[in-house]
């Protein structure tokens, strides 16, 4: 059930797809002023949960209260792509322009001397509210605002007239961001709104969520943005606590204050804890376990005189057996209460299992990059990949990164400049989205990973450390972005090549993931070559630097 309110609360929410099990009695609230983050693993119903609280699907069960003007951005936006670019921005004012409409109109007919005392009062009293509302939405600076929010996500350079479908994926979520920023909202909900977007335009997202003054529920991994906006965070991660169920197919929502450093250590308290307290709880039902099957002679450690009568005996044969009555109910009592009340075993966290030692080819060659440029897509650039080099290539959007990942896979041919590049050295691509045909999504994952992986035949992604069992049987539809991003990345690592060129690599990954993946990067003997926007990555980069510009 949805009901309109000034805040946005969930109560009680579930959710099931038909063969998975997603949300379990999510309840979360999220008032007027906070800039709630929704974290967890890749698949732990991140993207659900917005959607559910979006309308966009509907729960199994459970009550969701939120304002009308409820404005929603999905990780993947669905755009027209026949419609020209300014279509977007056209659809995101029109209610702000009908407000500019009425004003004109009532004000026209202000001056109808043919009305009545009585229609003029009422018209007097619309152009009064027509005013307040244009005032509320700011239609007198409507114009500079677009404008800003534009030049804010770096669009300014676009031309607004080319349809939509020629725009870059980059791009066209920008402008969809964009639209959502400048359509009238009571609440924004916001699914990994900092994709595709570089530093700059990260900042002016920042600036503009922390001045919205209505509810915002973000899900990102982004954990600079996450630290620099959020005043809660909410993890769907079950390995919290007892609180949290059990298993990765049933999540419920725990509320950390304060921000992302300090959700990080009190984090950590709660996996311990809830690892200590299972202990505790297993060590004393095998203690109420052997209680239940004592014997008498476990009770009174002596043997009985030969020389006491046989009242002596028996009395102390019926004590036992009371005695042991008494004590084995208990514990059936105490084992009973234990399994009613369980706490469950604490899930295992995935744990990256690192990149597979490989045999390396071109290792002593250098890789040279000689003045190579693309015509409108990259400036000529010069430099050099010596065996070991790791390199970051940073620079705002536009400026040819994925350009440049692109000219040293082969995958495009530069306009000029020299590519030379050792005989035999093997080169792999990490995209900055996934591409797959529609065959490979009805595929279940680990037939799909069998069939294109060219590492050892017997290495798979849970033994990579990327899926659990149940994801891995599942068809890569099934899967969530971050889910397929693992795909992708298992399959490159499987075997690694001499040259990893990553485009944005922790896009859509979790935050225990990213971390993991940027420690194992670090270790990685061969070369490598990243291109990403990540500041957390990037303010603890200790390798060399590419600063790429216009």
């Amino acid at each position: 059930m949805r009901t309109f309110a000034t805040y946005i609360s969930i109560d009680g929410l579930s959710f099931s797809y038909p063969n998975t099990h997603v949300l379990s009695d999510i309840s979360l609230s999220v008032t007027k002023g906070d800039i709630v983050g929704l974290i967890g693993e890749n698949g732990a119903g991140k993207s659900t949960l917005l959607a559910l609280i979006a309308g966009v699907m509907e729960p199994d069960q459970g009550h969701l209260y939120l304002p009308e003007r409820t404005g929603f951005i999905a990780q993947e936006t669905d755009l027209p792509f026949e419609q020209p670019v300014h279509m977007l921005i056209d659809v995101a004012v029109a209610p702000v322009r009908a407000v500019d409409s009425a004003i004109t109109e009532l004000s026209a007919q202000l001056g109808d001397a043919s009305l009545s005392p009585e229609q003029q009062a009422q018209i007097a009293t619309e152009f009064d509210a027509a005013l307040s509302a244009a005032e509320e939405l700011g239609l007198w600076e409507l114009d500079a605002r677009i404008e800003s929010i534009i030049a804010g996500l770096g669009l300014s350079d676009v031309e607004r007239t080319i349809p939509i479908g020629e725009l870059s994926g980059g791009q066209r979520r920008r402008f969809a961001l964009a639209a959502l920023l400048l359509e009238p909202h009571d609440a924004l909900i916001l699914d990994e709104p900092t994709n595709h977007l570089d530093d700059s335009a990260v900042d002016f997202l920042i600036t503009e969520i922390t001045a919205f003054t209505g509810p915002v529920l973000i899900a990102s991994h982004d954990r600079f943005f996450l630290d620099a906006v959020c005043t809660e965070l909410v993890d769907l991660d079950p390995a919290l606590g007892p609180e949290g169920g059990s298993g990765e197919e049933v999540q419920q929502a725990v509320a950390f204050g304060g921000g992302f450093s300090e959700y990080i250590t009190e984090r950590e308290s709660r996996r311990i804890r809830w690892a200590q307290l299972y202990a505790a709880q297993e060590a004393e039902r095998d203690k109420l376990e052997i209680a239940t099957g004592t014997t008498e002679s476990d009770i009174f450690h002596r043997s009985v005189s030969k020389s006491e009568s046989k009242i002596t005996t028996k009395f102390y044969a019926d004590r036992a057996a009371k005695t042991q009555g008494n004590r084995v109910r208990s514990a059936k009592n105490r084992l009973e209460e234990l399994d009613r009340y369980a706490i469950p075993a604490p899930p295992q966290p995935l744990e990256f299992q690192g990149i597979p030692d490989f045999e390396r080819h071109g290792h002593g060659e250098t890789v040279e990059i000689r003045a190579v440029g693309v015509e409108d897509r990259l400036r000529p650039l010069t430099f050099h990949i010596d065996p070991g080099d790791h390199i970051l290539v940073e620079g705002p959007n536009g400026v040819g990164k994925s350009t440049l990942l692109s000219v040293l896979d082969h995958a495009l041919a530069p306009t000029e400049g020299e590519l030379i590049i050792p005989e035999g050295l093997r080169i792999a691509r990490l995209k900055q989205d996934d591409q797959w045909i529609e065959a490979q999504l009805d595929t279940p994952v680990d037939e799909l990973f069998a069939a294109l992986s060219t590492g050892p035949r017997e290495l798979n992604l849970v033994d990579m450390g990327l899926l659990r069992e149940t994801s891995q049987s599942s068809p890569l539809r099934d899967l969530s972005l971050g889910q397929r991003r693992r795909v992708s990345l298992g399959l490159i690592l499987a075997s690694p090549p001499d040259l990893l060129l990553l485009d944005e690599p922790t896009n859509h990954l979790s935050l225990a993931l990213s971390e993991e993946l940027e420690a194992a990067i670090e270790k990685f003997p061969g070369r490598v070559i990243l291109a990403s926007h990540d500041r957390w990555i990037r303010k603890r980069w200790t390798g060399k630097k590419i600063s790429l510009s216009f």
